[in-house]
């Protein structure tokens, strides 16, 4: 329950801030989820009591939802356009970094210190990412634009030697700033099913995301291996997810992403089947590494077609409305996971369920209509 908790607050928050960056603009946002989240991290340390801890996780949730769509958003916006996948993903392996790091500290830390400090490690951004963010990371153009400060937007366009018609569209000005207007458009008639398929896209991506970083380590011990080989497949895991997803969106930026998206959710069902199978343990390391690539690679290049289908003056709030809606299948992944485990129908069992969700993500993608242009 307490572990949920945290990803309802992400929920909440990636939900929020679509409509906040309109106000706001997605620089302020940044800094204030940095900043959120961290010093809830490190409260948690110092949690007295299980119910304090939930909440506790609950509000770093809430502050870390704010991060992934806005950076999304930035990182694909400030990048070439031609490049913008591979930027995105360069961008986003930081998570499946994040993730080795988390596994080679529980690893070599759990030993000897209280969990606690592992929650304090987590609290270091606001001393390291913050001022570095504060001092260096600029606003959207694309805000800039749509709140009137034409000249400023162009200004900070020629600056970082960006083409402004790249990323402001001739009616994203005349949209103004009005609450809920960039929600309001990506449930209009141009955008409806795309913003419907995207958000199962990223149910499923996300399902499938928290699914086995919850359960791969149980699931391998049930098959048999020690808790330290346990461990080694969640590392492989995120491992596979850094090298696949940047090679991935090397292949998306001269294909397109669409395709290479349909086929990373593919290539995670087909893992995903080979790991029911006994098979010597180095066959099983690589398999892992495939799956890797198929849900949290995966994941990362939803993220990056969601960004790049819609405007700019859009993204955000796209993004945040579809990767919200995916939270609820990143709750569900450990649920689900937990729920078949209690059945007693074998270890397998769990891969099979985290198997159909593959193939069911790779259909709704392949089915995501064509972005119209302006």
């Amino acid at each position: 329950m307490i572990g949920s908790l945290a990803l309802v607050g992400m929920l909440l928050g990636t939900m929020s801030v679509g409509m906040l960056t309109d106000r706001l603009g997605r620089r302020r946002i940044m800094l204030a989820s940095i900043t959120m989240f961290s010093v809830c991290m490190l409260l948690t340390a110092f949690a007295p009591s299980a119910e304090i801890f939930g909440a506790l996780r609950f509000l770093t949730g809430l502050g870390l939802g704010g991060i992934v769509p806005t950076c999304i958003a930035l990182t694909v916006e400030y990048a070439r356009k031609e490049r913008r996948q591979i930027a995105n993903a360069v961008m986003f392996s930081g998570y499946s970094v994040g993730g080795v790091a988390a596994s080679l500290l529980a690893i070599n830390l759990l030993q000897h210190v209280e969990f606690r400090w592992l929650y304090a490690i987590g609290a270091l951004p606001l001393v390291t990412l913050l001022p570095v963010a504060w001092k260096l990371l600029p606003e959207s153009v694309a805000y800039l634009a749509r709140t009137g400060r034409t000249g400023e937007a162009k200004a900070t366009a020629d600056r970082f030697g960006l083409i402004y018609s790249d990323i402001v569209s001739s009616d994203d000005t005349a949209r103004g700033t009005a609450a809920g207007s960039s929600l309001r458009i990506i449930f209009t008639r141009k955008f409806l099913l795309s913003t419907i398929l995207f958000a199962l896209a990223n149910f499923c991506g996300l399902l499938l995301v928290y699914g086995l970083n919850t359960w791969l380590p149980q699931i391998m011990r049930q098959a048999g291996f020690n808790l330290g080989d346990s461990l080694t497949f969640l590392l492989v895991l995120n491992a596979g997810a850094i090298i696949g997803s940047i090679s991935a969106s090397v292949v998306a930026d001269r294909i397109g992403i669409k395709k290479v998206v349909t086929a990373s959710f593919l290539l995670a069902f087909v893992a995903i089947l080979m790991l029911t199978l006994q098979l010597p343990l180095a066959m099983l390391l690589v398999i892992v590494a495939f799956a890797g690539l198929g849900s949290v690679g995966t994941q990362i290049l939803v993220g990056g077609y969601c960004a790049t289908h819609y405007p700019q003056s859009l993204s955000a709030t796209a993004l945040s409305w579809s990767l919200g809606v995916g939270r609820i299948g990143a709750i569900c992944g450990p649920i689900i996971g937990g729920a078949v485990a209690s059945l007693a129908f074998g270890w397998q069992m769990n891969f099979y369920m985290f198997a159909i969700f593959a193939v069911l993500g790779a259909v709704v993608v392949f089915t995501v209509p064509r972005r119209l242009r302006a």
